[in-house]
């Protein structure tokens, strides 16, 4: 299920050590210092590279444990509790920030692929191809939903379908395979078959092309 981060960005906390917003990143799997759960998505860090915690740290680190690292300011959700975490570079946690323009964007996509996967359900009777290509062209979506829409294609029955699979790059060859036995059968049923030279459809039967004029 997708995580709907939007929430975490409504109050995010100050840093203490130098009055600048912390950054909203994706909690790592695991607890870096005893092995435990964090118990949150996400947490706020201070990333400023001119904090003051952060610029003090390199040497408070190598003086009291003689290694090269430093310390960022940590709080959980929730939670008004200061944490400090050892970082052992500048870049450490700064590709786990989470980009607010990015979660709403997939949001968006989230949510149109919920109602196509809700619209499949009548999609067949009332022979709407629109969820059915939805759902086969997002790459983002759940691949039984993505599955499943590949299996009404036969059943609506709507050669207008071909060019835009015809045209899409699949990530997952299944799936394309899976089209293309669709689109195969789709064509047999209504006498079909795509032009070698042109890819245009023309009747099964035709020796010679009526748009390319080629030979078949």
């Amino acid at each position: 299920m997708q995580t709907d981060y939007r929430k975490y960005f409504e109050n995010i906390p100050i840093c203490p050590h130098c009055n600048q917003e912390l950054s909203c990143c994706e909690a790592p799997p695991f607890h870096i210092g005893d092995g435990l759960g964090w118990g949150a998505e996400v947490l706020y860090i201070c990333l400023n590279d001119d904090c003051s915690l952060f610029v003090n740290g390199w040497a408070q680190i190598e003086e009291q444990y003689g290694h090269s690292s430093s310390y960022r300011y940590m709080q959980l959700p929730n939670s008004k509790e200061a944490n400090l975490m050892m970082v052992g570079s500048e870049d450490a946690f700064k590709g786990s920030v989470i980009n607010l323009e990015q979660v709403e964007s997939q949001n968006v996509r989230f949510q149109m692929e919920k109602q196509a996967i809700a619209d499949l359900d009548s999609a067949i009777e009332r022979k709407n191809l629109e969820p059915v290509m939805h759902l086969i062209l997002d790459e983002a979506a759940a691949i039984n939903g993505r599955k499943r829409a590949i299996s009404m294609l036969v059943p609506i029955n709507d050669l207008s379908c071909i060019d835009a699979i015809r045209n899409h790059k699949f990530r997952d060859t299944s799936l394309e395979s899976e089209c293309n036995i669709a689109i195969g059968r789709l064509l047999k049923a209504n006498y079909k078959k795509e032009c070698p030279y042109c890819s245009e459809l023309i009747k099964s039967q035709a020796k010679t092309c009526m748009y390319c004029k080629k030979d078949l």
